[in-house]
Parts: C-alpha cells; structure tokens; sequence
C-alpha cells in the first residue's frame, strides 16, 4: 500500500501562509481579568459602618471623587471612613489625611438614635479645627407631594 504525496494540499508555497484573522482570545482574558479586579476593588471603596441614617427628601448632589466620612455610630463613637478615632484626635486625623485641605467637604453621617447635642458637639469640634465645609448625609427618599388640605376648625 503506498501513498502519492504529488499533487496533495501539501506544496512549497502554502505551508506557511499568512492568517489574516484577529485572536480575541488574549482580548477577552484580559477583559475578564479587569471585570474581576473591578468587581472586588467596587466594594472596598465604599464606607461599610452599619449606621442606620434618616431620610431626606432634598436633591441629592454630585459627590467628589475621594469623599471624606467622618461618622457617628449609635454608641456615640467617631470614625474617619471605617477607622474609629477619639472625638479629641478627629482633627488631627483630619489634617492627616493624603488630602488634608480645610477646604474639602466633609461628609458628616449621623445615626437616627444619635442625640442632637452629641451631633452639634462634632460639628463645635470640627469647625474649631477649620473645616468649616460639612455636608450630612442622609437617604435618599422621593419627595412626597404637598398637601394642600386645610385641618378642619372645631
């Protein structure tokens, strides 16, 4: 049994002929790597306290890109982002901060069982330091439609 090689596919030319055809699949591999990176990076960039915050009815506005949260737990506790700090060293840990501009807005987040001197004590405390920018934060909830009926007279 013998096999004629002559005039087969195989031939000097076209043993190695040029692909014109793109290879997506390093493409793609890498896009699914960065999903990942994205997707686990997302969650960690967020303040995680377990506050429980009031609602508000008011426009919400467009937040900077590196935001500064000092928050206030319902033990009374302070935090700078998820770091808990002594009510005396809030402003310190402020002017420590990578951006420790006094012109940055800060991000004041309150529990609802937080009493509201405790609340106006941080705010004393922060604008003795020099930020003299804070913003509260609070949920966001659509705004109810006025009511326009008048309480009936007895």
């Amino acid at each position: 049994m013998a096999v004629s090689i002559a005039g087969s596919e195989f031939d000097d030319e076209g043993d190695f002929a040029e692909t014109h055809e793109i290879n997506v699949t390093p493409f793609i591999d890498v896009m699914l790597v960065l999903l990942i990176i994205f997707m686990v990076a997302a969650p960690l960039a967020t303040v995680d306290l377990p506050i429980d915050l009031p609602t508000s009815s008011a426009v919400a506005q467009k937040k900077p890109d590196k935001p500064t949260y000092v928050s206030i737990k319902p033990d009374l506790t302070v935090a700078i982002g998820e770091t808990p700090v002594k009510r005396a060293e809030l402003v310190p840990a402020l002017d420590a901060a990578p951006d420790n501009s006094k012109d940055r807005f800060i991000f004041l987040r309150a529990d609802k069982a937080v009493p509201y001197g405790d609340l106006m004590e941080v705010l004393e405390i922060l604008r003795a330091g020099g930020y003299t920018k804070l913003k509260l934060v609070a949920l966001e909830v659509p705004a109810a439609p006025a009511q326009t009926s008048q309480p009936s007279k007895p």
